[in-house]
Order: structure tokens, then sequence, then C-alpha cells
């Protein structure tokens, strides 16, 4: 043949076949893609500050230890609230013409997963101590230090933003640990991470192969059908609270002996639950753990169980229509103001 013999046509031949096929197995396929998939109607654009911390997210390779897609089997429903969809990555662009970081999804879960990290802990206090070292309130990680983050100064400046860092990870250095704007700036991205509500009437996809947990006869954790306590406990407070319930001195309040968790005044105890609370300045700031995760009367009841029943304390438990009134007081008060 000769198109065989003319290398010229057999080359040209060659590149407009592999052309063609780029275009109908590649380019045409992702175009078509980004213009069936919009964002969800209440997707944010991630901010200045946000946009600088994705950057150093990836220069400092979290990525690679780190997913960001809540995949639908229900080992990953503790990551978000909903499998994640086509429409969660679809109002991320470039990081420029030359490189595509527009999806950071991860291949490995070396650490936890982060899609709804913003929700889950949107405390900057806890981010912080975290980056600076994350051994402080989680002793068994395994995530490297990031000390070159923060700087240590004797007189902080008014407007530094200082972390409590326990004098024993200072190692013999004088001083206040102060964030410094890299270190701001990939906090913000972190708390910016958060799933999207699926707009009104729009149904869930629904995790597969869930997990059957068989009740123990009499146990306190399972009797009126309630979550398991513990579990809740470890998942969304224990983090700052430590699972010890003692807290971590000069950041975060222990729960052991506290006088909300074992007395009696219910309405502040759930209110602190569910809409934070920023009264003590010896402590960060805690943010509204049950109202970002959506926490029901159930949740809360079992979480103010286990705590009641734990570190030594026997407070009386609470049922799950006692802490419906208190939520349902809470929100009257909400909305008149």
């Amino acid at each position: 043949m000769e198109l065989f013999d003319d290398h010229k046509k057999l080359f040209a031949t060659a590149t407009l076949l592999f052309a063609g096929l780029t275009w109908m197995v590649a380019i045409s396929p992702a175009i078509q893609n980004q213009q069936n998939n919009k964002p969800l109607p209440g997707w944010e654009e991630p901010g200045k500050d946000a946009v600088k911390g994705k950057a150093l997210f990836v220069a400092n390779g979290c990525v690679a230890c780190h997913t960001q897609q809540v995949r639908n089997v229900e080992m990953d429903k503790v990551w978000g609230s909903r499998p994640g969809i086509a429409a969660d990555y679809a109002g991320m662009s470039r990081t420029d013409f030359w490189r595509n970081t527009a999806t950071l999804m991860g291949t490995e879960r070396t650490g936890p997963d982060l899609t709804d990290i913003g929700n889950r802990q949107p405390s900057k206090d806890w981010n912080l101590v975290h980056l600076y070292n994350p051994r402080i309130v989680v002793k068994e990680s395994v995530m490297p230090a990031y000390p070159w983050l923060f700087t240590v100064k004797k007189e902080p400046a008014a407007s530094d933003v200082v972390v409590n860092v326990p004098a024993a990870y200072l190692k013999g250095k004088e001083g206040k640990v102060v964030a410094t704007p890299d270190a701001l700036y990939l906090v913000a991205y972190l708390q910016s991470l958060q799933q999207v509500k699926l707009p009104d009437g729009k149904p869930a996809p629904g995790f597969l192969y869930p997990q059957v947990k068989k009740s123990v006869q009499g146990s306190n954790e399972t009797q009126g059908n309630l979550p398991e306590g513990k579990a809740l406990y470890a998942a969304n407070c224990q983090s700052c609270h430590q699972a010890n319930g003692e807290g971590l001195a000069g950041a975060f309040p222990p729960l052991k002996g506290s006088s909300v968790v074992e007395g009696d005044n219910l309405e502040l105890y759930v209110d602190i639950i569910m809409n934070g609370y920023d009264a003590r300045q010896e402590y960060g700031v805690m943010p509204p753990v049950g109202t970002n995760m959506n926490f029901t009367e159930n949740e809360v009841a079992a979480i103010i169980n286990y705590e009641r029943s734990s570190w030594g304390s026997d407070a009386k438990n609470v049922t799950p229509e006692e802490i419906k009134k208190v939520m349902d007081v809470l929100q009257q008060k909400i909305d008149a103001k």
C-alpha cells in the first residue's frame, strides 16, 4: 500500500487518528461533563485566603494522606452526611493554565477524609494546635508536625494569633507560639471544606452495605434505641476534650468533674453542644458542633449520657424527650432574636 511506503502520509494519518480518538475519548466527554454538572445552589466560591491555603495544602504534601471523597459505602458515613456527587467538584477550577489541582480527591486515607472537615472540626484554635503538633490533641496521630508555620515570640503583638501550646511541646523555647499567615491560610482552606446540602426535595444517594450493630441486653447505650454515645463522643468531641475527658490546659476545658456535665442546668448543657460556647477567656471558642452536624435529640441524649457516666461521674441520665423539649425552647429563643 502506498500509505505504508510514504512515511509522511503514514505519520500524518497516525497523528490525525490519534487526535480524533483523543477528542472522542477524552476532550469531548470532559467538556460535556462540565456543561452537564454545575455546583449545588448552596456552594460558595472559596475566598482568597482559602485559595492560598489550598496551594499550601498541596505544597506540604497533605493530599498524599487525606482524601476528599465520601464514597457510597456505610463505612464512609462518618466523613459526611451523604456520598459525594459530581456537583460537589463542579465549581472547582484549575490552579493555572499548566496545573490542574481542581479536585484533591486523593487516593489514600492515612489520615481522615477532609470532605466535611469544616463542619466536623471548625475550631480555628484546634486546627492551629493540631498543625503545630498533632500529638498535642491526638496522641496516636502519625501526622507530621508543621512547626515552620509558626513563630515563637516573647511579646506577641495585639494583631498576632496566639496558639495555646503546652509548655512541654515548646522544647525549652520561651514565649508564645504565634501563627504565621501561611498557617492561617491553611486553616482557612480546611474550614472552607464543607459538604453542601442538597436542594430541598432532592433525595440524597444512599450508603451501601450498612453495618448491623447487635445490641447487648441491659446496655445503657442501646436502651431506648439511642445511638452509641461513646462513638459519637469519639467522632465529634474527643479531639478537643480528649478520651479521658481532661481536655487540654489553656486550650480546651475538661469535662471530667465539670459542673455543666454533672449539674442540673440541662438547657445550658444542650445549648453548648448545639450552639457552641464563648464565655471563657482561658479557652478557645467552641463551635456549634451539634448544629453543624445536624444532631437530633437522640444523638444529643446519647452524648450527654456517655459523658455523665464516664470519668467517675454518676450524674442522672436524660431521655430524648427531655432533650427535644430543651432544643425546642432554644430554637424559640433563636427565632425570637
